[in-house]
């Protein structure tokens, strides 16, 4: 259990981090490419702004990385001792992966004001790429952990080990696709939740801060294009579980029983025969239930079913909020071309509920994140690789693993401060040039 604990809390921790690591820049690079184009030195402030807390942020994910790299080794001796030949490659490939970012991300940081803007521009394309593949290298691994193949084992020995095979396993395309879609919405929410915070604060004071709009429209648009996408990878993540997984799936949606046209429960409602529906196209078609699977290969159903329906609920709640983003956006180009709707209308995506909500947005999307995390390892257990090696075959047996969690949770304690003080140190004092607000019965906002 201590073990268990420890990996789920570095892991918990490391995620977030590498969720901005991976949208942080690649908001950087919009901000400077509509710099370039319009000459707007705001998007280049920005811009100056984002990769500066990137590098903050990606010196932390370093570290907790680096932990978990000595975790798998340190409370999984028996997993790594096995089966590391077999994936070992993918973390090679993530460790260049991850020095070409970190090489380029110093040049772009040294390079502001000494390169021209157009190759600076250039160089941070690098550090985009290099952690979306340093992601989908990790990714590899966990995706093999639910898929495992490339290897044989004869006599309980591992033979013909095929790396390629191993990375590029059934659940590669879909894990990987669904959590870079993640990334990126966790990234957008949460960097526009802090800039929905000060312009609450401006509508307080009645003025209009455009630093702090197009702060907060560009990564809240980046969250609110991937939010529609999710849905449907999510759809396709659902698919693959059933038929590759199907005790997993079986938890996740809380059948008890095999049956056939199974409705579709959520929360306090039920639809009937709507799972059956909407998995297999026949309202009558038959699921299994975990009744169809031994005890001793079923994971923990409570657990599995509740962290699922956290990350549906949040889902869908961001993907209501892209929805009226998107609605206040083509509202506010149709004000546009008509003659003196543009006062009525200018203030509509800017709203103090849509505000309040987007700044609880980033927490929400991160917590998503977490419980669909939670979703695919606990949906996993007893195994550690599904099918072939139990999480208790892996784990380090030795005692005294639970000083190494408490150690753990200062260490990660005293980290979370130091960062956010960093970050609380480098936030803008005062927002430039703020223009007044016409009065309230002009543009109302409220």
């Amino acid at each position: 259990m201590a073990a268990r604990q420890q990996m789920a809390f570095t892991l918990g921790f490391h995620i977030v981090l590498a969720s901005i690591g991976i949208g942080l820049p690649a908001l950087t690079l919009l901000a400077e490419w509509r710099s370039l184009r319009t000459g707007d030195h705001v998007y280049a402030e920005l811009a100056r702004r984002w990769m500066k807390a990137a590098g903050v942020l990606f010196a932390v994910g370093a570290v907790s990385g680096t932990v978990l790299s000595f975790e798998m080794g340190t409370l999984w001796p028996g997993f790594m001792d096995k089966y590391g030949q077999v994936f070992g490659a993918a973390f090679a490939l993530e460790g260049i992966a991850f020095f070409i970012e970190a090489i380029f991300m110093g040049i772009y940081l040294y390079g502001w004001d000494r390169l021209s803007p157009r190759v600076h521009f250039l160089t941070g394309i690098p550090v985009v790429i290099a952690g979306l593949l340093s992601a989908s290298f990790v990714v590899t691994v966990n995706s093999w952990m639910n898929q495992p193949r490339g290897f044989k084992l004869v006599n309980g020995k591992v033979t013909d080990v095929d790396p390629l095979a191993a990375m590029f396993n059934p659940a590669t395309p879909v894990q990987a696709t669904h959590l870079i879609l993640a990334s990126l919405m966790v990234c957008g929410f949460i960097v526009a939740s802090v800039y929905a915070v000060a312009l609450l604060r401006d509508h307080r004071a009645r003025r209009v801060d455009r630093y702090h709009r197009l702060g907060f429209a560009i990564p809240f648009s980046l969250g609110a294009v991937c939010a529609p996408l999710q849905v449907i990878v999510g759809d396709w993540a659902s698919r693959f579980v059933a038929d590759n997984q199907p005790v997993k799936f079986a938890a996740m949606e809380g059948i008890e029983h095999t049956q056939s046209g199974v409705p579709f429960r959520f929360a306090f409602f039920e639809v009937p025969n709507a799972l059956s529906m909407m998995l297999k196209f026949d309202a009558h078609a038959t699921l299994r239930g975990m009744d169809a699977f031994p005890e001793d290969v079923r994971p923990p159903a409570e657990v599995v079913k509740t962290s699922f329906e956290i990350m549906i609920t949040i889902g869908m709640a961001l993907l209501s909020l892209a929805a009226w983003w998107a609605y206040s956006w083509w509202r506010r180009r149709r004000s546009v071309a008509r003659a003196g709707e543009l006062s009525k209308h200018r203030d509509l995506p800017w709203k103090p509920w849509f505000l309040r909500a987007a700044t609880l947005a980033g927490v929400a999307a991160a917590i998503a994140m977490e419980a669909g995390w939670t979703t695919t390892e606990v949906g996993r257990q007893p195994w550690i690789v599904y099918g072939v090696m139990r999480t208790e075959e892996a784990v380090n047996p030795n005692p005294g693993l639970r000083y190494g969690l408490y150690v753990v949770l200062a260490v990660y304690t005293v980290l979370t401060v130091a960062t956010i003080s960093v970050l609380r140190r480098m936030r803008r004092p005062e927002p430039p040039e703020p223009a007044e607000l016409p009065e309230r019965e002009e543009v109302p906002v409220s």
